[in-house]
């Protein structure tokens, strides 16, 4: 995924009341960028780090920039959370997930039961549920993490595909991890333990977990390599 126009590059102030981050441009001028990010943030920003920005010339927008990546100077980190859903359907369309290949409908956004599902696919009577998350957090040992807060609408994600790998269907749990300096993924049992949980139970009945890493970098993301995963027990 390429993005539309440069990033503008710039400082972290501070972060603050969840969605807003005041950053420094190199010209001196102090800006407030939109963060589109719920969770904690841990391990991804500290005042001084250098980010990435976006700018959105939209009459409509209260807040011109918006935060795209920090850097902790061993490699950027893709903190917009609207982005890991465009970068692994185009992924998937570009054939580059070789264990999502083979289905000719494709459909984002997917009701089913009382959630939303992320991309939903099918070819004949075959059918796959995916539910993608975005993983930022560092742990010990170069091991990434997720959740980096207790996530609730994670818990019932795995509950919802849980019950549909129960009735036949395939059932994808996809994390993106958008950081460079890491080599495994686990879940964060520590942070959320029903999740970490859950995810085990899933993947006992037949929950296929998926773990890709980004090349992230100024001039956009796009799926690097698979990572190997390992569960609490």
């Amino acid at each position: 995924m390429e993005y539309p126009v440069p990033l503008v590059e710039g400082t972290i102030i501070k972060r603050y009341k969840r969605f807003l981050v005041d950053v420094e441009l190199p010209s001196g001028e102090i800006i407030t960028a939109h963060l589109a990010n719920t969770g904690s943030m841990k391990t991804c920003w500290e005042p001084g780090w250098k980010c990435l920005l976006s700018f959105h010339d939209n009459p409509k927008r209260k807040l011109k920039y918006g935060l795209e990546m920090t850097s902790n100077g061993k490699t950027w980190i893709g903190v917009n959370t609207h982005l890991p859903n465009k970068i692994v359907l185009e992924a998937i369309k570009n054939g580059e997930i070789k264990e999502l290949t083979g289905y000719d409908y494709i459909k984002p956004e997917y009701k089913v039961g009382n959630s939303r599902i992320d991309i939903f696919m099918s070819r004949g009577d075959k059918s796959c549920f995916v539910e993608i998350k975005n993983v930022t957090l560092l742990g010990d040992n170069k091991t990434a993490l997720f959740p980096d807060a207790k996530t609730e609408r994670g818990q019932k994600h795995l509950r919802e595909l849980t019950r549909l790998i129960k009735e036949g269907h395939r059932g994808v749990m996809f994390y993106l991890v958008q950081r460079e300096d890491v080599d495994l993924f686990m879940p964060a049992a520590e942070i959320d333990p029903e999740y970490a949980s859950l995810l085990e139970k899933g993947h006992k009945a037949g929950l296929e977990i998926l773990v890709y890493q980004c090349r992230v970098g100024k001039d956009g993301i796009s799926i690097k390599k698979a990572l190997p995963f390992k569960l609490p027990s």
